[in-house]
């Protein structure tokens, strides 16, 4: 059996690891959950990387049903063929679309599917996609079709925990809640990203990061994407460690919201003389 090893590009905890490789054996999709900026996305693109798998991405809006997972049928331009003399019009087979998870159904070989952010959808949205994702199979009334998994994908199912999904979606899923990276764990993902990073720089960037995250009152606490950014943004600013200690260059990159800058601003004058 294919194991999950993580990727060069991709920091992965032993648990996490264990997680995905429990959910690949024992055929069941995985439901990642965690603050926004863990990386919940990029792991389905690691393990579609480590394995050799193509992955498919269901991205989930607030408007997003589950019908418009499995397929559509263009009434529309049936329509319009008939209309207008279209060769096929009485083929309805010409006129259905697949969505995400018929599309890896519908693949020779395995691939990855990523239903990302699946508690933007309504509450209803899981529970209508239970038989699909137990039986791997969907039909298709203005064929008469079944649409079958050739190969069974790999599901990974991502949320920010914004509503509760139903107990009978959850029953069906491995769950694994990816905690936000440590310093240490921070500390190795953040070199992934720089080939040549200066020890004393990354050094009080972790430490003025975790202080700001500490902050009481913060509506959006900074992620690990925006940590990474900023980091980018001092060094093309030639910030020395030094001046990080004194002040907070760019904390727009960190901070999005202005209260959260506001909150930091009252910090910062105080720091200057004796440290948070």
């Amino acid at each position: 059996m294919e194991q999950f090893q993580g990727s060069s590009q991709y920091v992965v905890s032993e648990e996490l690891m264990r997680s995905v490789n429990i959910a690949i054996a024992l055929r069941k999709p995985l439901l990642i959950k965690g603050e926004p900026g863990t990386g919940k996305t990029m792991l389905a693109e690691a393990i579609s990387q480590s394995l050799g798998k193509e992955l498919i991405i269901w991205n989930i809006k607030s408007t997003t049903k589950a019908q418009d997972g499995l397929y559509v049928y263009d009434t529309v331009q049936r329509l319009y063929d008939s209309q207008f003399g279209g060769a096929g019009v009485n083929d309805i087979e010409k006129y259905i679309k697949l969505g995400k998870l018929g599309e890896a159904f519908s693949r020779e070989k395995q691939a990855i599917l990523l239903i990302d952010e699946i508690d933007k959808a309504d509450l209803e949205f899981p529970n209508d996609l239970l038989w699909e994702l137990d039986k791997m199979e969907f039909y298709i009334p203005e064929t008469k079709k079944t649409v079958r998994a050739l190969e069974r994908p790999i599901v990974i199912i991502t949320s920010n925990a914004e509503k509760e999904l139903p107990d009978a979606f959850l029953r069906r899923c491995i769950f694994h809640y990816i905690e936000f990276p440590d310093a240490q764990m921070m500390e190795k993902i953040i070199r992934v990203h720089f080939d040549h990073l200066d020890d004393a720089l990354l050094e009080q960037c972790l430490k003025t990061f975790y202080e700001i995250r500490a902050l009481r009152g913060l509506q959006k606490k900074p992620s690990t994407s925006e940590v990474i950014d900023w980091i980018q943004a001092l060094q093309i600013g030639g910030i020395a460690p030094e001046k990080i200690e004194r002040e907070i260059p760019f904390a727009g990159v960190l901070l999005k919201k202005n209260e959260d800058l506001d909150t930091l601003r009252q910090k910062e004058s105080p720091r200057r003389t004796r440290g948070w």
